[in-house]
Order: structure tokens, then sequence, then C-alpha cells
């Protein structure tokens, strides 16, 4: 039979916690923040250029809607962007979209209402996966929303491909270059093109000022309703600044008075 002798120094160290630590886990390295620019719209009282807006819904319609949706967009929102009533009917009315089923319960299609959402290249998001190589095109009515850095990302975005890419970057077919894609490499290929719209403003249509415009639609589509709601904010900020002017007046008038009588009583 085997003794153990436990020495003062076998028992201190029996008695230290056994505890493993795993090495922290690898953290991805932070990703560069884009370029900021200058916009109309930024901070509380800023406003979206109407001008702006209406060549950024001619870049959608004409490029990005071939191939992206804009779900939560009805034709009614686009008098935010300056659409006369009659103008925004034109356009629903020139699109087909499911209708209620015939007497023999088959599909049917009918001309837009403006309070319809705009119509989506694809029946389905499966149906647009199956046509674009496995990848359905991103609904773009959030867009601006949800990715970080939102406007300045999106304008980075369109106006960062490198045709060709540059020297020692990868090149893998049916991928294309861009500097602010994960991973430098996207299967969109670039969007835009010089004078591939034309401005009913004459505004010239280059890549950075189709990119300029369309970011600013993009970022007003995913929240049409902003600009009326900062315009009732700053009401009510006027309207309850002009109470608190007059309650301090009203409370000065008051306090006189009563300074006033508290004097004349004491000369009594």
């Amino acid at each position: 039979m085997v003794r153990l002798s436990f020495t003062p120094a076998l028992a201190l160290l029996l008695s230290l916690p056994l505890t493993v630590r795993a090495a922290p886990p690898a953290t991805e390295p932070e990703k560069a923040a884009p370029p900021h620019q200058t916009w109309s719209f930024d901070g509380p009282l800023g406003q979206f250029d109407q001008k702006s807006l209406q060549r950024g819904f001619t870049v959608y319609s004409q490029v990005c809607s071939a191939c992206h949706g804009m779900r939560s967009v009805t034709y009614n929102d686009l008098s935010g962007i300056g659409l006369s009533r009659q103008a925004l009917t034109d356009l629903a009315h020139a699109k087909q979209v499911p209708g209620p089923p015939d007497s023999m319960g088959q599909p049917t299609m009918r001309p837009g209402l403006p309070d319809d959402h705009l119509r989506s290249p694809f029946p389905n998001e499966a149906a647009a996966a199956a046509m674009m190589g496995g990848v359905a095109p991103p609904d773009q009515s959030r867009l601006a929303a949800i990715h970080p850095h939102g406007a300045d990302w999106l304008y980075a975005f369109l106006t960062g491909y490198h045709m060709p890419p540059p020297p020692g970057a990868p090149v893998v077919p049916g991928k294309f270059y861009n500097d602010w894609a994960d991973g430098h490499l996207v299967g969109m290929p670039p969007p835009l093109m010089n004078g591939a719209v034309q401005f009913a403003d004459g505004t010239p249509a280059t890549v950075a000022q189709q990119a300029r415009d369309v970011t600013t639609f993009l970022v007003w589509a995913s929240d049409p309703h902003r600009t009326t709601r900062h315009r009732v904010g700053l009401y009510v900020f006027a309207y309850l600044s002009g109470l608190l002017v007059l309650a301090i007046a009203w409370k000065r008038k008051i306090w006189n008075r009563a300074k006033t009588r508290t004097t004349q009583d004491a000369d009594d």
C-alpha cells in the first residue's frame, strides 16, 4: 500500500483552483469608416433637396429597380419628393400588379394604384435568388437605415468600383472589385456609368452625381415621413417656446404686483 506524504508545499499546491483560461477569441479588425460627405439632410434641422430626390428617383427607376425592390414605399409616398398627384397616379397606373383571382380562381393582373407599393422586379425572394446566381438582391427601402454609416457608405460603395482591379487585388470570375465591399469583391457589376441616365433639369449625369442623388433618395426612402415629422417637431418647439416666454412674463408681472403691494403695506 502506497502512502502519500503531504508536505506543506504540496498541500498549498493542491489547494489552488485549477482553472484553464481559454485564449480570448480573435476579433475581426474594425472596418474603416467611409469618408464623410456633406448632406443637406444631416442634423435635426436638415432638409432634403427636392431636385436631388427627383434625380435620385430617376436613377433608381431606370437603373436600380431592374434588380432591387422597394417594398416599404408606396406610390403615394412619392409626393414627398415633389411629384404631383397626377404624376404619381400615372406612374402607378403604368405598372401591372397582382389582382384578385378571376371566376376560375386564376391569378389576374391590374393597373397599379397610388396606394400600391413600388413593384418588385421579382415575384418572391426564391425567384430573385434563382435568377441572380443564388443571392437575392437586397430590398432598398431600408438599406440606408440598417447599414452602418448609411449615406456615406452608400456613396462610397457606388463610387468605389475599380475596373480593372488594382494591381495585386484578387481576381475571381463573376466578381467585381470594390473598395467598400466585404473582401473587396461583390457580385454586382458597377451599376452607374457616366451619361447612363438623363436628368430632366439638365444636371450632368456623372457617376459621382448619380451616386449622390440616388443615395439621397435611398435615405429619404428609408424614412419618407421624416421631413414632415421634423416640421411638426419644429412647430411644437416654437409653440412651447412661446408658452414658456408668456409664462415667464406672467410670473414677473405677478411678482412685481406682489412686491409693490408688500412695499405699500410696509410704508403704511
